[in-house]
């Protein structure tokens, strides 16, 4: 491979992500994440169950029902949501597998925009930039506010193709 076929560091470490997320066993929404300080990989981490219990794709999922307020059009509705329970998410496995001094101003790259609790865990873990692909709308705008006003830096990597082998069909 010559210099101008070389992938950025984005498009590097997004691709190891997703290399990563193959290892779930979720059926709903494969997930990896990625801990980098520099241009160092320091760690790697996907969505499941805790080690030693049964999965989604042994046991099912354990989808749980919660409602939050919602303000649309100056409009406050109640919108159901629905979230499988059952799967460690994998930015927190990113976080309870890797060392605090290791995150301190590091980037984390995640196949998907985290959602709220993950969010929160990341806004207080040290890392100064956080990196997905798709977009999570559940949480989006929250989320987003979040990150502004922690000056976390927070982006999705526009014009992104994961590597095909790694695709599974997300259910929201």
């Amino acid at each position: 491979m010559t210099t101008e076929n070389r992938k950025d560091w984005d498009t590097y470490f997004m691709d190891i992500a997703f290399m990563v997320s193959t290892r779930s066993r979720c059926p709903r929404r494969h997930v990896g994440a990625v801990l980098v300080q520099g241009k160092k990989l320091l760690g790697t981490a996907y969505n499941g169950a805790p080690m030693g219990l049964p999965d989604c794709s042994e046991a099912g999922c354990m989808v749980a029902e919660q409602y939050e307020r919602k303000m649309e059009d100056g409009v406050e509705r109640m919108v159901k949501k629905q979230r499988c329970i059952r799967t460690i998410h994998a930015e927190q496995n990113l976080l309870l597998f890797t060392d605090r001094t290791d995150r301190e101003g590091s980037t984390v790259y995640v196949t998907d925009e985290p959602c709220w609790t993950c969010a929160n865990m990341l806004a207080n873990s040290g890392v100064r930039e956080i990196v997905y692909n798709r977009p999570y709308r559940k949480d989006m705008d929250k989320v987003e506010d979040m990150m502004n006003a922690k000056g976390i830096l927070f982006r999705r990597l526009e014009g992104y193709e994961p590597p095909r082998e790694t695709l599974l069909e997300a259910i929201d």
